[in-house]
């Protein structure tokens, strides 16, 4: 997000129109300076296990990478002198990456986690070409023999913080700053107003998108236009505190993503939807040291630990947390899913009907506007 990320009918088998708009979105990405080799380190003990991470955006003080790089150091501190972590940041979804990661490969990583959906197609290559090498990419589809793709369920904090939108709105008017449009990230606009919804089903919600990952200027922009569009609540899916800092200078209020933004903008700020890497690299790092690691897709959400909405503010009104922590517990317990019918895009046609749940083929191919957001998805037919 992102900070970076991510994150698909462009999951599921083939590909559609709208995943070849997306991967040429991600390779237009404004150049970064090339990224610095991982550090150089001595031969590790026997036995001990390097893991190297891979980074789209610069590691920063909150958002999508600033929570991988807490992961990584969790897992350094968990499991000691057993494991050597390192990890290069701001590496664009470019060759630079294949470089990266055939570096961290050359000195030992036998385990490489790449963080951002761009790196998909390098990891593939890479990985065909180093069968002893592990990786982990995040928020991707394609896996092999040796890569496996995680992801978290960020619909879920998208969710709750739409709850806390819906009855913090005045206009009835909500928005969204939105980075690349692939899925996860339309998945995650159309959970935030179906939040706000369920509070006031009258909402209407704008959508601005700047298509990269982490662009301040850019963010800050889009937040303005949306503001100037009439809305006072606003949540993204990029990953600097532009949008809550704007959201500050111009008197309304928004949401942090990926991680804790609320020192940003502390009169702005409602929420932040976080996320926590911790538990998955933990049961990832376990399954290496135990020789049990495996490939495969894994989505982990609220009920694994790895999201929530938190820091809610002081005055968002108690029955409105009540409700944020009734949705929370349903989605840990499984009496409660996001998306359960009946739900419309906008331009009326039903998708699920009352009662019908959707499943991940159906979540990871969305690439439609629910009733109610202004507009089309770029790229979608």
């Amino acid at each position: 997000m992102r900070t970076v990320s991510k994150r698909a009918l462009i999951k599921m088998i083939g590909l559609s129109a709208m995943s070849v708009a997306v991967l040429t979105a991600c390779g237009k990405k404004e150049e970064a300076a090339a990224p610095a080799p991982a550090p150089a380190a001595a031969a590790p003990a026997a036995g001990k296990l390097k893991i190297g991470y891979v980074y789209v955006s610069p590691i920063g003080d909150g958002g999508w990478t600033f929570q991988h790089e807490l992961g990584r150091k969790a897992i350094q501190e968990k499991f000691g002198d057993k494991i050597e972590t390192s990890m290069v940041e701001s590496v664009p979804e470019s060759a630079d990456a294949e470089r990266v990661m055939r570096d961290m490969a050359g000195q030992g990583n036998k385990l490489i986690f790449a963080t951002s959906f761009g790196y998909q197609e390098f990891v593939q290559k890479v990985a065909g070409d180093l069968k002893d090498v592990n990786f982990e990419h995040a928020t991707g589809y394609k896996t092999a023999d040796n890569v496996a793709v995680y992801d978290t369920k960020t619909f879920e904090g998208a969710y709750l913080a739409g709850i806390v939108a819906g009855a913090m709105t005045k206009t009835r008017t909500v928005g969204v700053v939105a980075s690349v449009p692939i899925p996860e990230v339309v998945r995650n606009i159309n959970s935030f107003v179906l939040g706000a919804q369920s509070i006031d089903p009258s909402i209407k919600a704008k959508v601005v998108w700047v298509n990269e990952w982490f662009a301040p200027p850019k963010e800050s922009e889009a937040a303005t236009s949306l503001i100037n569009g009439g809305v006072d609540v606003m949540y993204q899916n990029t990953n600097s505190p532009a949008v809550l800092k704007t959201a500050e200078e111009r008197g309304v209020r928004a949401f942090g993503k990926d991680g804790d933004m609320s020192a940003f903008a502390p009169k702005a700020h409602l929420g932040s939807a976080v996320i926590d890497w911790t538990p998955y690299y933990t049961k990832v790092v376990e399954d290496k040291l135990a020789g049990k690691w495996q490939t495969g897709n894994f989505w982990w959400g609220v009920k694994e630990g790895a999201i929530d909405l938190k820091k809610i503010a002081d005055d968002v009104p108690q029955e409105i947390k009540d409700k944020v922590a009734k949705a929370r517990d349903g989605m840990k317990d499984g009496s409660f899913a996001v998306w359960t019918g009946p739900i419309k895009d906008n331009t009326g046609k039903e998708l699920l009907a009352a009662g019908a749940k959707a499943d991940d083929a159906f979540l990871r191919g969305i690439n439609f506007y629910v009733n109610g957001i202004e507009g089309t998805v770029p790229g979608a037919k």
